[in-house]
């Protein structure tokens, strides 16, 4: 949440000096590089307290010790998933297409 806020934050900053700056005629290349220049300066002079909670979610995501994206119970399932289609190479998963109850008993 905290990378979202900061990043909102120098968005907030950036847009405004871009319309600005377009509405002054420097070009839209231009415009781009003075817009996140200032936006860049200021959010790093006056934003220090969300930069730091920022780059600390973005650390404890990427650290390894961030709680798992899946449950066991998840985690459990798609291991038996994979385990089954080790065990079965014919079978084939698709994740689009007819649903189970229009498709056609195999025929023997």
């Amino acid at each position: 949440m905290a990378f979202l806020k900061y990043s909102l934050i120098r968005l907030a900053l950036f847009a405004p000096l871009f319309v600005l700056f377009m509405f002054l005629k420097l070009g839209a290349v231009l415009s781009v590089i003075c817009a996140a220049l200032i936006a860049f300066a200021v959010s790093y002079l006056f934003f220090q307290k969300q930069r730091d909670a920022a780059a600390a979610a973005i650390h404890g995501r990427l650290s390894g010790k961030a709680k798992p994206l899946r449950s066991e119970s998840e985690v459990a399932d798609a291991e038996a998933e994979d385990s089954l289609l080790d065990a079965n190479p014919d079978i084939t998963i698709r994740n689009s297409g007819p649903k189970a109850s229009e498709t056609k008993a195999p025929e023997a």
